[in-house]
């Protein structure tokens, strides 16, 4: 079976979906994603939309706090195009009927209620309770199903891109997928093709990402030639759920941002010894001294205390949260929360411009996946979703306004595709398992080189086991993802002989003015990978 359509959207995040629409009014557009169509990182996205809504906040406070937060490395390009073009974004999510909470002006009008988090100097979060991302999702899916233009399918896992070579160039002719459910790979062939499948969370033990997070849209770009950019720039989250019997939950920083403290085990309130901002440092040096606190204490978790917060405003902002603690006996409103970091976000990815265009022709990446420069070293809070919303409508934009300039061409013939090897299939899991335990325990927040090349030996290892290309299952294309990812983050911890931002090594533990530039891996130039 082969589609054919004008647009492919592989994903179905924020990132996706905007894209999706921008593009329908100019010709087909197909969005494929390889679980259900609500899978995606946005939709467990709890915090908020940050973006300059009020009067006493302004572009440049929000650049200047992008870029504070990514610690020197952000282009500051592409976060001017963040801040400026973020809140018509928001306002086309509220056209199309996001509920986001508000409250009553002195004037008697009702406008956004705008929380802060951790970074940001000013109010201006925009968000629904503490399920944001989910509420983002359900509008945009609403829309799409409207939109007789965009077709989406379930159940697609996308195997590799489809390209071609002209005068001298390679362009994206679209990709090759397996249909899960029927077993069947099948050609779906487009002029423009996105990548918007978020991040690769599963790379490590603990995650607050969804299971559907391998990296897979990294790896198909990486294996079509596209170069990566800034992978060792993993953030952890601070502050996700610790339960021995339960796995990692978000546990949003807007709930430091209304006050929420963390203390030890024995109540010591600990963040004044590491950052004038306390509980609303940027999320790198909050999760750093979260882990040395657990080392110092020997203690598996720190505590997150709201107990003084109003019952009121953690019923109406935290209802999430105050429903996935009490499931496991937690309550809020009278117990601290037991807490540790959990990888949480990619902050680099596939190499683009500021339209989200790779190297490639046609090929566009956009959200959690790609690097467009605006993150940096580090992420600022809530300026996830709004890049995902900007640069999907700019990568959308850009190929409505090439129409049809692109050549057309026949596709490279493609990989060869078979049933996988009994016995290999039999050690996938255990493959995956050891990968993510050695990431969590030795490419995680604090890292050494030692401890970076043993790894990196390890995954050489790993990957050879599983080399061979033709593997028609999802779980085994998952593994080689994840194991390919995994060596993308380490190579580039490697290189990189300072501490900057999210990358903390105890070998090169200073930031310098040498290392103020993106980490570029190139695939034709990285044989070992």
């Amino acid at each position: 079976m082969s589609i054919e359509v004008d647009y492919l959207v592989i994903g179905s995040g924020l990132a996706g979906l905007t894209f999706a629409l921008t593009a329908a009014p100019h010709g087909s557009v197909a969005v494929l994603t390889k679980r259900t169509r609500s899978d995606a990182n946005s939709s467990l996205a709890q915090g908020g939309i940050a973006g300059v809504l009020s009067e006493d906040d302004s572009f440049e406070l929000h650049k200047q706090d992008t870029l504070v937060a990514g610690a020197g490395i952000c282009h500051e390009d592409a976060v001017d195009i963040l801040v400026h073009e973020g809140p018509e974004r928001i306002k086309d999510l509220m056209g199309l009927g996001a509920n986001f909470n508000t409250v009553t002006a002195n004037d008697g009008a009702t406008v956004l209620a705008l929380g802060r988090e951790g970074g940001h100097s000013r109010n201006r979060i925009v968000h629904t309770a503490d399920y944001t991302g989910w509420e983002c999702e359900r509008t945009l899916l609403e829309a799409v199903k409207a939109d007789k233009a965009i077709q989406v399918y379930e159940h697609y896992f996308v195997l590799q891109l489809l390209t071609f070579e002209h005068n001298g160039r390679r362009y994206c002719a679209g990709a090759l997928a397996l249909n899960t459910e029927s077993g069947q790979v099948e050609t779906v062939k487009a002029r423009y093709t996105l990548l918007a499948t978020g991040g690769c969370g599963q790379v490590y033990e603990h995650t607050t990402n969804p299971v559907v997070a391998t990296g897979d849209g990294v790896a198909l770009a990486w294996n079509a030639g596209v170069p990566v950019a800034n992978m060792e720039f993993i953030q952890f989250h601070p502050t996700t759920l610790y339960h021995p019997n339960d796995r990692a939950f978000l546990i949003t920083e807007a709930l430091r941002g209304e006050g929420g403290i963390l203390r030890t085990a024995d109540g010591d309130a600990f963040m004044s010894r590491y950052h004038h901002l306390k509980e609303l440092a940027p999320r790198d040096i909050v999760a750093r001294a979260i882990e040395s606190e657990m080392k110092r204490t020997e203690q598996p978790c720190v505590y997150l205390d709201a107990t003084h917060i109003s019952n009121e405003i953690l019923h109406d902002h935290f209802p999430t949260v105050m429903v996935r603690c009490a499931a496991v006996g937690i309550d809020i409103t009278r117990d601290p929360i037991p807490i540790a970091p959990a990888q949480h976000y990619q902050c680099g990815g596939v190499n683009t411009d500021l339209d989200g265009a790779t190297c490639i022709g046609g090929l566009f990446a956009a959200g959690e996946v790609a690097c467009t420069g605006v993150h940096g070293a580090n992420r600022l809070a809530s300026n996830s979703l709004l890049e995902a919303m900007v640069f999907g409508y700019r990568a959308a934009r850009k190929s409505t306004e090439l129409h049809n300039s692109l050549p057309l061409g026949n596709p490279d013939k493609s990989t060869a595709i078979g049933s996988v090897d009994a016995s290999l299939a039999s050690r996938l899991g255990s493959i995956r398992t050891v990968i993510r335990e050695e990431m969590q325990r030795s490419v995680g927040i604090v890292r050494t080189t030692s401890e970076l090349e043993r790894v990196a030996s390890c995954l050489r290892m790993w990957r050879h086991e599983i080399s061979n290309d033709a593997m028609l299952s999802a779980d085994a294309m998952e593994t080689k993802n994840i194991a390919l990812l995994a060596s993308l983050i380490v190579s580039s911890a490697l290189r990189r002989h300072e501490s900057r931002g999210l990358h903390y090594t105890l070998d090169y533990p200073t930031k310098l003015d040498a290392w103020k530039h993106d980490t570029m891996l190139i695939p034709s130039a990285e044989s070992g990978l």
